[in-house]
């Protein structure tokens, strides 16, 4: 079996419409079409192609520890972008025995995001 790369992640979140503006207007996603599954979500797409699919759980309460990741090329200048968008984002941090470097933040709904660069 070979895999590809992840197609999207599903993130439930209390209230879409609270949180989907920080995807779109900070991050820079597109909002893509979503069927009309019954229930209220979000289909959002990255510039480099990858989706977040938000979901409305009522009374959803965000996982500890849980996040995904973001590839970036330059870790400290998305997190400057960021901070200047009102974003509290850790400053980054090497990963041991590597040259790749990590932060962290949150969304609206409390979950974790990470941004990784590799080398």
């Amino acid at each position: 079996m070979e895999l590809g790369t992840v197609h999207h992640v599903s993130i439930n979140v209390a209230d879409v419409e609270g949180t989907a503006p920080f995807y779109t207007d900070v991050l820079g996603m597109e909002v893509l079409e979503r069927p009309d599954f019954g229930f209220n979500g979000r289909w959002l797409r990255t510039s480099g192609g990858a989706e977040v699919h938000l979901i409305e759980v009522e009374n959803w309460e965000p996982p500890k520890g849980q996040h995904w990741a973001f590839r970036v090329e330059d870790i400290n200048a998305t997190v400057g972008k960021l901070r200047e968008k009102g974003v509290k984002v850790r400053d980054p941090k090497p990963l041991p025995g590597t040259s790749a470097k990590q932060t962290f933040f949150f969304d609206p709904a409390g979950n974790m995001i990470e941004l990784n660069q590799p080398y």
